[in-house]
């Protein structure tokens, strides 16, 4: 009989739950491969790792890791995770969703966790399209690309997410795609050891509607493309990284040190109520 041998990641996963609903060459379960690795490297404790996401194709990494997880509304998966982030400060909280889901109807709640420096990481899979409902035009698809609301192709100005996050006071902002596992997966040790408000987007294939509306071929083809056109460029002005064709601009852009909303929280109400201040237990 043929032995049947585990992965080595099936610890951090909830295998019972396998096989995915991801399609065959999609890019998040390769990122979800390189967060358990980033896992594994850094040792955590796994009862102070928390996992919230939103609704999406990327919104179900949630529901496949094998930690206390939070599947929440859409767009709301930072607002959940600040809170979190405030009443546990002993853990660490990650949010794992994509573009449509942090960038757009979540775009608010962004810019104002980067702002407010919230110790939490953010892994935003961006595969320029809404995969799960139907493959509509986000703030992130490339101009003049087919989507089911832009037949015609799309017609509004394109966000440079590491730009908007840096300029919101993200202090530390990183991309890298699917294809640059090993980069990804030192990245998103860098982004979890961070305090503070640490950011990865992650470029990623959607063969079944963005790349087969778009006729760009299959998943492969974006893989070759991302690897033919990326040019490394880490502590690049964010200004000069937005997506343009023929040129993927890929690194580690932002890492400062600056103090997270918690710390600024603790240090006014010291000088508020003195002794009479108690942090909560587990306080950083």
């Amino acid at each position: 009989m043929t032995e049947i041998k585990s992965h080595p990641v099936d610890g951090l996963l909830r295998t019972d739950r396998m096989p995915h609903i991801w399609c065959p060459g999609c890019g998040v379960g390769t990122s979800v491969n390189c967060f358990t690795r980033a896992i594994e490297k850094l040792e955590m404790d796994l009862d102070k790792l928390h996992v919230v996401s939103g609704i999406g194709c990327t919104g179900r990494v949630a529901g496949y890791i094998n930690v206390d997880s939070f599947h929440t509304t859409h767009g709301r998966a930072l607002a959940f995770a600040t809170g979190l982030s405030l009443s546990r400060p002993d853990s660490k909280v990650v949010v794992y969703s994509g573009d449509g889901d942090i960038a757009a109807i979540g775009g608010n709640h962004l810019i104002h966790a980067a702002r407010r420096n919230v110790d939490m990481t953010v892994i935003c899979v961006n595969n320029y399209t809404y995969g799960m409902t139907g493959g509509q035009v986000t703030p992130t698809t490339p101009d003049k690309a087919l989507a089911s609301t832009t037949p015609f192709g799309n017609f509004e100005h394109t966000f440079n997410i590491p730009n908007l996050v840096a300029a919101s006071g993200g202090t530390y902002v990183a991309r890298w795609t699917v294809f640059h596992v090993r980069q990804l997966t030192r990245a998103m040790v860098s982004a979890l050891k961070h305090p503070g408000f640490s950011f990865i987007e992650v470029l990623s294939p959607c063969p079944t509607l963005y790349m087969r509306r778009n006729k760009l071929g299959a998943a492969v083809n974006l893989m070759e493309y991302f690897k033919e056109s990326a040019v490394i460029e880490n502590g690049a002005d964010t200004r000069t990284v937005a997506l343009n064709e023929g040129k993927t601009v890929l690194g580690e852009f932002v890492n400062v040190r600056l103090p997270t909303l918690r710390e600024s929280y603790e240090e006014r109400m010291k000088e508020a109520l003195g002794e009479k201040f108690v942090p909560y237990e587990g306080s950083k």
